[in-house]
């Protein structure tokens, strides 16, 4: 075989391959975003959970929630911060729930809704 030819056949090898290499890449970087912001949620999630266990104010446990997770943009809004009860009485269980939706980087699928949850006896 000539080198003309097999250079043509590596050619169309890769015009074949190239697409489907491309969506691999773009595929793995959305995955390692997506688990980032699940991963900050959770942590934004138990750093709330924790203040209003110790404190009872849901207001210290949005800030604290929201400083945890600076990182995030756009930033969390007090109404992605739910609380599972108004009271943190001593040995009541609270569980507080962060909401965010996950816009794409590539526009191929999404947003996505994602939470994150932290749940933690009050007064402990």
């Amino acid at each position: 075989m000539s080198k003309s030819l097999e250079r043509g056949a590596v050619a169309v090898e890769f015009a074949l391959l190239a697409p489907v290499l491309i969506l691999l890449l773009l595929g793995i970087m959305e995955f390692g975003r997506a688990y980032n912001v699940q991963v900050s949620l959770t942590n934004a999630a138990r750093e709330g959970v924790r203040n209003m266990a110790i404190n009872g104010s849901q207001a210290t446990a949005r800030t604290a929630a929201k400083n945890a997770a600076t990182q995030l943009s756009p930033a969390l809004a007090d109404a992605d911060i739910a609380f599972s009860g108004a009271n943190c009485a001593v040995g009541v269980q609270m569980t507080v729930t962060v909401s965010y939706s996950l816009s794409t980087m590539t526009g191929i699928a999404g947003p996505f809704a994602m939470t994150g949850r932290g749940t933690m006896l009050c007064g402990g």
